[in-house]
């Protein structure tokens, strides 16, 4: 060391040089940058098998997937149509059973049509029995001697059974039945131009005259009319109650139980209304009251069926 520092500057300047120049040994380099190379190789090698391996699972995951997808819409197709299914199961079957309690319910109907029709005729012939029963009961008459229609000594007395002496001849004569169309008739055209009192009249008379007859049953619906035009709504319904228990086979008792139902609603009797119209619904399903009445329950947001429970 003393003798490097003995020596000039300028030397030791030119020896840095010359140290600096010299050249690296080729083959160190060349090694190194192998070695580089080749890691750098592996690491492209790896990225790749890894590139390969990730496509290679999301395509099974992209599969399964697609699959799952399929399955799910099968799945959901399928519930579907079985949910339709069952629905129209279910209509068809609340078609049949509103079918059959109509049917049911129109051969109850007819029955107690018959039945009415039975009990009438019962207490028409109680009543002739009863007129004969007064007539052959009915004491002779016996009239003073000189009088006219007294007996005479040897002539037999008049009995009931004989002219001349018959029981009630003295009596007024009953009121005559007026005719059964012509009345009728006339109680439409007095219905139609408001003439309700008059118009009430002439039917009263049919029902009273011609109980058995059909335009008795429309004779007791036109005094429900001419109630319900009236808005005298608690007497309509005792109206069109006589019409569905007096005359269940009238041709007016789906209309008498449309406008059963309607009263009541103007009556605030919600309940009973929505009953009567569900009535009708199920007793005369085919008909245009019928119909009237399904709108009037949508209208009012009422089920048509009531709920089961």
């Amino acid at each position: 060391m003393r003798i490097l520092a003995k020596l000039p500057s300028r030397f030791l300047a030119a020896a840095a040089l010359i140290v600096l120049a010299l050249p690296v040994p080729a083959h160190a380099a060349s090694k190194e940058m192998i070695e580089l190379q080749t890691q750098v190789q592996q690491l492209l090698d790896m990225v790749q098998r890894l590139q390969s391996t990730f496509d290679t699972r999301f395509g099974v995951l992209q599969h399964l997937v697609e699959q799952t997808a399929d399955n799910a819409n099968q799945i959901t197709a399928a519930v579907n149509a079985l949910d339709k299914k069952i629905n129209a199961q279910s209509e068809a079957a609340n078609g049949k059973m509103d079918t059959v309690s109509g049917q049911v319910q129109s051969l109850n109907d007819s029955v107690d049509e018959l039945k009415s029709r039975i009990a009438k005729l019962d207490k028409s012939v109680q009543d002739l029995q009863t007129q004969l029963q007064n007539i052959q009961m009915a004491p002779p008459a016996t009239a003073q001697p000189g009088m006219p229609g007294a007996t005479q000594p040897g002539q037999p007395l008049l009995g009931a059974g004989q002219p001349g002496n018959a029981p009630g001849a003295n009596q007024a004569p009953a009121a005559q039945a007026p005719p059964l169309a012509d009345t009728f008739q006339a109680g439409v055209r007095d219905y139609n131009s408001a003439h309700y009192d008059v118009a009430a009249g002439e039917f009263q008379d049919v029902i009273k005259f011609y109980p058995m007859d059909n335009l008795a049953g429309t004779s007791q619906f036109y005094l429900g009319e001419i109630a319900y035009r009236q808005e005298n709504y608690t007497d309509a319904v005792k109206a069109y109650n006589a019409v569905l228990e007096g005359f269940p086979g009238s041709p007016k008792a789906p209309a008498a139980q449309l406008r059963k139902g309607l009263a009541l609603l103007a009556l605030n009797k919600k309940d009973a209304g929505i009953h009567e119209l569900r009535l009708l619904i199920q007793r005369h399903p085919q008909t245009p009251e019928a119909a009237q009445a399904r709108s009037k329950l949508n209208g009012l947001g009422v089920r048509i069926t009531p709920s089961a429970r």
